[in-house]
């Protein structure tokens, strides 16, 4: 009888503490969000096989991921893309691995933000390793983790203390940790980088409300991209071209629909990769050596007059006008498919 009410006692003070827990977090202006981690992106990943030709595979780096809005681009075209791409990262790793390990021979989407398409071949350069790493945890998802991962989905979305978010505005035990500076120099420390995206189980990924409307904090965001930039070192055109052109033969050999994207930037990126990757010399090389249709934001009034709060990202509206305006545009084109006009 004495274990079965030092049990319930345990039971309710747990509960009253992770309620008390949780509240408290959401007193902060924290809210419940999905991780988008290796295991979202294998999910995802896992539908290819089942996918038809007419199917979307979107891939790049986090301007696709923001500015391409899968639901409004399913109410255009019919289908709902499969969303690949990754912040942070090159497209190259993630195209091979379809190219060379499925038989995918619908439509990919690549998404070209020149500093990052065009940064590396060095499978330990971050921008390379953190979408290699995807593409290995994919080849060895195991049905434990498919299993702890669809467990975990509804408690993403309902509890705010189990983010798994890391850096800055991290909340778990690893995380608050972390943020114990004891004696560090801080000279040349990178700003604070607060998450300014939420994402769903689809990796349908939106820029916070936060982020578009109020300035301060986007200025946030600007100050981490000016200490990226200060670091920047010279892009390897010849060799990341050679790699990605190699894998584009072989897609659109058997039949493969391969399209170009160049999303928008402003301000501080716009002008340094007009100065760093010049459009002739990166992007109309590029296009002109894959031979394959292609879609720069400059080149079209229904995609070039978007402002990024921070720089490099649509809002989520302006993201979702910029989806239904580029998905229009591409069936008008006849570009979702390997049919002639």
């Amino acid at each position: 009888m004495e274990l079965k009410k030092t049990l319930l006692i345990t039971v309710v003070l747990s509960l009253i503490g992770l309620t008390i827990w949780e509240i408290y977090w959401r007193s902060e202006g924290y809210y419940p969000t999905i991780d988008d981690n290796k295991s979202l992106w294998a999910v995802q990943r896992d539908k290819i096989e089942a996918l038809a030709k007419d199917d979307v595979i979107l891939l790049g780096s986090s301007r696709v991921l923001f500015d391409i809005q899968i639901y409004q681009w399913e109410q255009v075209t019919g289908r709902r893309p499969i969303q690949l791409a990754s912040a942070g990262s090159t497209p190259l790793p993630s195209f091979r691995d379809i190219v060379r390990n499925t038989d995918f021979a619908g439509t990919i989407i690549v998404g070209v933000t020149p500093g990052l398409f065009f940064s590396t071949t060095s499978p330990m350069a971050p921008p390379w390793k953190s979408i290699q790493e995807k593409v290995d945890y994919f080849k060895d998802f195991t049905y434990a983790q498919r299993l702890n991962h669809a467990l975990s989905i509804p408690l993403q979305k309902n509890i705010t203390f189990l983010s798994d978010v890391e850096g800055i505005d991290g909340i778990n035990l690893k995380e608050l940790l972390k943020k114990i500076k004891l004696g560090e120099p801080v000279k040349n420390a990178m700003p604070p980088f607060h998450e300014f995206s939420d994402i769903d189980e689809n990796r349908n990924n939106r820029m916070t409300k936060k982020t578009a409307t109020d300035t301060a904090f986007a200025n946030t965001v600007k100050k981490v991209w000016q200490f990226f930039g200060k670091d920047s070192k010279p892009l390897e055109k010849e060799a990341t071209m050679s790699y990605f052109l190699e894998d584009a033969k072989i897609f659109k050999a058997r039949g493969g629909n391969l399209i170009l994207l160049r999303c928008p930037s402003t301000g501080y990126y716009k002008i340094g990769e007009a100065k760093f990757a010049p459009r002739k010399e990166f992007w109309d090389v590029l296009v002109k050596r894959a031979q394959v249709k292609s879609y720069h934001y400059q080149d079209y009034d229904w995609l070039n007059h978007f402002d990024c709060p921070e720089w490099s990202h649509l809002s989520a509206n302006d993201a979702e006008t910029f989806t239904l305006a580029l998905a229009k545009i591409m069936m008008k084109d006849y570009a979702l498919s390997n049919r002639k006009k």
